[in-house]
């Protein structure tokens, strides 16, 4: 899937629900689900600066396109990080890059997340961003 069909199913996803009570257990849910990024990827220079918690982001360049894996102490930024690895995950560096993300307005995160917590989403953007504007080189 491309990263506007994965940010339109977070959308759709997003949809079902009423509230932002189911919206919170829902994101809860999606970071128990996110695959356990491996131990040895958990130490410092994989921490997101800019997060109140603790986050690791591995990424790994494979085949032309950018795998990410990721982590995090708190519940709910753990389910914010795997929103974000869902959308930008599998993706070439040059569509990372250069990718507009639209679907955490789209979906009100913005406006539902603390100054803390919406800072750290951004942080998270910023470095996935930063990988695929760093490997963006290898495909020219």
């Amino acid at each position: 899937m491309t990263i506007k069909e994965q940010q339109d199913a977070i959308i759709e996803d997003f949809s079902f629900f009423t509230d932002w009570t189911e919206k919170y257990e829902y994101i809860i849910q999606l970071g128990k689900d996110l695959p356990l990024i491996e131990e040895q990827y958990k130490r410092d220079e994989n921490l997101i600066k800019g997060c109140q918690s603790r986050v690791w982001l591995h990424a790994e360049y494979k085949d032309g396109k950018i795998y990410f894996t990721a982590d995090s102490d708190a519940v709910i930024t753990k389910g914010l990080v795997s929103m974000v690895v869902r959308v930008l995950s599998g993706q070439s560096p040059k569509d990372i890059a250069e990718a507009d993300l639209y679907f955490v307005d789209a979906i009100g995160l913005k406006s539902h997340l603390s100054p803390t917590r919406s800072n750290g989403l951004l942080a998270m953007l910023k470095q996935m961003k930063m990988y695929g504007m760093a490997l963006k080189s290898r495909e020219l």
